[in-house]
């Protein structure tokens, strides 16, 4: 297994990404968009989740396909963005079809960093029109880091970000993930560079420093609010899945979140990770080592976040290459 050519949730074909930030607001918003409707499904592990259209991903729901996922900052704020998404993908023709009329079909899951420095007096909500310039972005190349729904993200140590990470199968199927870091606890090991991820790195992809030599043993750090949290994903295959099997795809990739954050899925955090299938494959998946690509590309697409984050003014933490570089 090898990273695709892009090392980025596009190495799935069929998918494309867009990311909307705004510097002063120090959040954003990040759009999956299908080039065809995908199959999709969620798990949630966390204690304090925000979502919009996320029931009908169940696998006995009517809806068998989504347009678009979207992640965003601003807490109850951002579910805004999947209007400005939805806004889009109407004047675009898609949507489910009811008589003449085109429904988008756009779940979305928020993470909280209305506390991180930025200004979030406005006299409108702005995540609408966020999620609409994400939309409007969309490609097969972006950005991570300080990115999307990355903008505003933290840790308990340092700066959070928007990650992605990409397995290519040796079967041909391609698995990656895509995530939106803004955890309780820490994605590296006590106060070093190294990341709780290392021992599933790809070829540097962030830092190459290997795993620690110690570990602590006593409490975890975390942030000192409560409600300053949630690392939100999506992890995808070219593989034909049912909604029963991407909803199984999106339990397994949990296990990526807990390697790579200490501690995860704590009823602070609203952790979750969509799934989606664009069907593209006509290879018969091993849906075992799916599960644990999509994992693995989780932990690596989680540290890429932390340790591609840049600075910018009024930050209330360091970033890792600032503190480590």
């Amino acid at each position: 297994m090898t990273p695709g050519p892009r090392n980025l949730l596009t190495d799935v074909p069929g998918l494309l990404v867009g990311n909307a930030s705004d510097p002063r607001l120090k959040s954003g918003v990040t759009v999956v968009l299908g080039e065809e409707p995908m199959v999709a499904g969620i798990h949630v592990m966390g204690g304090a989740p925000g979502t919009r259209e996320t029931d009908l991903l169940a696998p006995d729901k009517l809806v068998e396909k989504v347009d678009a996922i979207v992640l965003s900052g601003g807490s109850a704020f951002g579910l805004d963005a999947a209007s400005g998404v939805a806004d889009g993908l109407r004047a675009m023709g898609r949507g489910f079809a009811v008589g003449p009329t085109r429904v988008p079909i756009v779940p979305a899951a928020i993470l909280f960093d209305l506390l991180n420095g930025g200004d979030k007096d406005w006299p409108e909500n702005p995540y609408r029109a966020l999620g609409a310039q994400a939309l409007a972005a969309a490609s097969s190349n972006f950005a991570l880091g300080t990115e999307g729904a990355g903008t505003g993200a933290t840790t308990a140590t340092l700066k959070g970000g928007l990650g992605s990470a990409s397995i290519r199968l040796e079967d041909g199927i391609t698995v990656a993930a895509l995530v939106a870091v803004n955890a309780l606890g820490s994605a590296t090991v006590g106060n070093g560079p190294h990341f709780w991820a290392a021992p599933w790195e790809e070829m540097g992809e962030f830092g190459g420093r290997g795993p620690a030599s110690t570990y602590p043993k006593g409490p975890p750090t975390t942030k000192r609010g409560p409600a300053q949290n949630t690392t939100i994903a999506i992890v995808a295959t070219d593989a034909a899945l049912t909604k029963a099997a991407c909803t199984r795809l999106a339990t397994a990739a949990h296990d990526g979140m807990a390697r790579a954050l200490l501690p995860s899925h704590t009823p602070f955090d609203g952790d979750l990770v969509f799934a989606l299938s664009t069907g593209k494959s006509t290879t018969n998946a091993d849906t075992v080592l799916l599960g644990h690509a999509a994992a693995t590309c989780l932990a690596r697409a989680i540290a890429r976040g932390v340790f591609l984050a840049s600075d910018e003014p009024n930050d209330l933490l360091p970033t890792w290459s600032t503190k480590f570089a």
